[in-house]
Formats: C-alpha cells, structure tokens, sequence
C-alpha cells in the first residue's frame, strides 16, 4: 500500500470509529465557540475526568465572554481552584476581554485574530478554528504527535519545533473535505484512548492494519523525545500560625505579588531552608533550626510567633520545581519588641547544618537569611500543551534582624485586625488573619488549600511525632 493509500486508509477508518466510540462530554454537545475554547484551556495537561466537573461549573457561573470579561479576578481563580496552572485562567480572562474589546464579544474566526488572544497557542487555535467553525486547521498536542509518529513510522524528535511544523502538514493533509471537527476531535480521542503513550492498545485501534510503527514493532519506542530536565527539588518551611487574642480561630496567610508564579494567589508563609549542593536533593532541615528560621522570617515581616513543632509534610509539584513543605504549628506571641526566645543551641544548629549544605548558590552562615524564590520557566515547550509558564517570581530579601524601630504586629498591636489586610515589613506583601469562612472567598493553590482544610478539620490538633 503506497503512502496516499495509508493516508486515505487512516482518515476513514478512523471517523468511523469516533462516530462509534466518542465520549459524550459536555462541550461536545454544543458547537458553541466559547465552551470549546474554556474546554481546551482547562485541558491543557490536566485529564478529562478532572476537568468535567470544573468546565460545568466555570460554565455555570461565567456563561458566555462577557461574563468572564467582567468577572473579578478572585472569582474566577476561586472557580479554577484545584486544576493547577493558574495563569491559564488569568490568560483566559485575559483573552476574554481581548474578546470583548477587538471582537464585539464575538469569538474570531481567523486564525491570525485567535492566535494572538492571550495564553492560545498553535493547537489551542486550530482546535478552535475545527471543532468550533469547522475549518480544516491541524490541532497538533501530545496525544496527536504521538498517533501519526506510531502510524507513519516518524523517528523525529517531537520537542522540535521543526517535527511539530512536519506533523502540523501532516495532519492538515488528512482532514477529510468538510469534516474538520470530527476529524481532529477523532484523533485526539484515539491518542488518548487507544494509542496511549506506555500501553496502547493495538488490538483495538482501527487502524492497526497499516500502522507501520506496529509493523516494525516500533510502538513502545515511538514517539522519539528528549527528556526534559527534571524539576528542581526545594525543601521549605510553612508555618502555619495560629491567632490569638482577637485573631483566635484564625491563621495568618499572604497574598503572592502581583506577577510570578501563583501570582496574586492566597498561601501560607513559607521560606526557603538552607540550600541544597549541587546536584543533590534538597535535606529535610532539623525541626530546631528550621523552628528557629522560621521564627526569624516571621519577625522580620512583623509577626511574633512561636513555633510549637512539626505538623505535617506536603508536596507541590510545579514543572519546573518540587517543593518539599514541612510545616510547623505555631502561635501567634505578643512579644513587644523581642524576638521570639529560641534556644542558642537550635540556632548553632542551624547555623552548622547551613554550612555544610551551602553550594555554589549563597552560603547560608550565621545570619537567618531568605533565599529568593526560583524564576520561573520560559513558556513551557511541551507538545502537550500551549500553557504560558509563569514569569519572574518574587525576592525575600530581609534578613532575621530587624532596625530597632520595626516592631511585630502582635496581637495587642493589631487588637482590632482580624480583618485587617497587613503589609509584610519586610517582603512587602498581603498578609491577613482567615476563618475557615473565608477559604470560599480567597483563592488557594492547591496544597495550601489541602493544607488549611485539614487545619480547620482538626487534623493538626496533636502534633507530628
């Protein structure tokens, strides 16, 4: 069978099983250009069955362009909360009024106008211009590169961007005449279904008769591509602090900058512990001198608190880093002007143990000092996705002493403050004392919204042995 031949025997047989076998998902039910629009934002590296629930509600309470054009921010990262990847949905509204401003609220139907919305990319444009007009436009992610590598037998690397333009021309030429939406939808249905990436399933795929990579017995080794880098390992110290007097049942929490990673999202404050060296995963620092650097850092923003011990361990996996959160209880202190009592030996502990985890990065000697957080990565290159990474995250840059004029917002100092939005004196940020009411109000990346749930539940009552 010559190479038209495969093309043709591909194309058809292939719509004959999606017209069988597709999904009845709740953006399919509609050609509405805005519900596929939101749909392939939010699948964007996240899983069809995570996404439901989150489009039908992001639907329910944002139902057309303007709606989430004129939405406040807070709400609508409130409805994204979860789904992780968080500039998606700032891009989205962003694009939305882009919409509303350009477009009369009207979704364009140039690729050249749909292109240059904020947060689309190369297959977010042709999955809007097919499934939603019907236009014969290639959608080229992950689940697509890896079907025509196993089919046509492609040894090029898909993280390049010249294999990409190769499968987007492929693509193009086997979209049937005015099937366009089907054809596409059909195709990532088949990667995601059937010729999954570590056990796809031949013996059911409708095109395993002329699938070449099968042929050769080459589809566990297709498609060809580089590993990335792995993410950067960070180990970093949450606390996690109790309110007392009148911020009693509260726990103190900061808003990120204004740009960055999580940019403008609720968290607990965290710092980084001493570095790791070169190559090596970050240590777990020593309960004592992580108590004792935490202790500082919150001083050094103005809140005397005592930690009291380790609460829990959590994760937080971004693409480009892991932090690795140990989390301690502590207790708001109304200390006046002295730095929370920690004992010498837990601050020579820390002191050591910095030292000799000090690399090429800054040593950490014997002063408590913050270590910047990561820049985060440039737009991300995966063929998954067209998600924009965040851009330069933000600097703490204080030190564990203060001038002798910066006092601590202690509980008498902030007697009426419990809904009082404070400044951290020395990163400059939002902090503010939260109720378990508040978490429907604010939005919390995920593991700190975990993190608080279970807070509020009672989990941490009784410390971690």
């Amino acid at each position: 069978m010559g190479l038209q031949e495969q093309k043709h025997h591909f194309s058809v047989n292939l719509l004959d099983w999606y017209m069988i076998n597709r999904r009845d998902l709740p953006w399919r039910r509609h050609n509405n250009p805005y519900f596929t629009w939101v749909s392939e934002i939010m699948l964007q590296q996240t899983r069809v069955d995570t996404v439901i629930p989150y489009f039908n509600r992001f639907i329910t309470n944002f139902p057309t362009v303007q709606a989430l054009a004129e939405a406040p921010e807070e709400e609508v990262l409130k409805n994204w909360e979860g789904l992780g990847y968080y500039s998606r949905a700032r891009n989205l509204q962003a694009a939305a009024q882009q919409v509303m401003e350009l477009h009369g609220g009207e979704m364009p139907q140039d690729k050249q106008s749909v292109f240059a919305l904020k947060g689309v990319g190369p297959y977010t444009a042709g999955a809007i211009l097919s499934i939603a007009f019907n236009q014969p436009q290639p959608a080229v992610d992950g689940n697509v590169m890896r079907v025509l590598s196993r089919y046509f037998l492609i040894d090029e690397d898909i993280m390049k961007g010249s294999t990409r333009v190769l499968m987007e021309e492929l693509a193009t030429e086997l979209i049937p005449e005015g099937r366009a939406r089907d054809f596409n939808q059909a195709l990532m249905e088949l990667g995601a279904l059937v010729c999954t990436p570590k056990a796809p399933h031949c013996l059911t795929c409708p095109v395993m008769e002329q699938c070449s990579g099968r042929i050769a017995g080459r589809e566990l080794t297709l498609p060809v591509k580089t590993k990335a880098k792995p993410p950067r390992p960070e180990q970093r110290l949450v606390a996690l602090v109790e309110g007392s007097g009148v911020h009693r049942g509260r726990v103190l929490v900061r808003q990120r900058p204004e740009t960055g990673l999580l940019a403008r999202m609720w968290e607990l404050p965290h710092v980084l512990a001493a570095p790791a060296a070169a190559g090596k995963a970050a240590a777990p620092l020593a309960d004592e001198p992580a108590m004792a650097l935490l202790a500082g850092s919150l001083w050094a923003e103005g809140f005397a608190a005592r930690p009291e011990g380790l609460a829990t361990h959590a994760e937080h996996v971004f693409s480009h880093i892991v932090w690795s959160l140990q989390v301690y209880k502590c207790t708001e202190q109304d200390l006046g002007s002295e730095l929370p009592l920690i004992a010498a030996e837990a601050r020579a502990a820390y002191d050591a143990q910095a030292a000799s985890q000090a690399s090429s990065a800054a040593a950490v000697t014997g002063q408590l000092q913050i270590s910047a957080e990561p820049k985060a990565d440039a737009e991300s290159t995966s063929a998954a996705a067209d998600v924009s990474a965040p851009g330069t995250a933000y600097t703490e840059s204080q030190s564990g002493s203060l001038p002798e004029n910066n006092k601590p917002m202690s509980a008498s100092t902030t007697a009426n403050a419990s809904q009082e939005v404070l400044t951290g004196k020395g990163d400059g940020l939002t902090y503010q004392w939260i109720g378990s009411e508040d978490m429907e109000k604010l939005a919390f990346p995920n593991v700190f919204l975990k993190l608080l749930r279970n807070y509020f539940a009672g989990a941490y009552d009784e410390l971690a042995e």
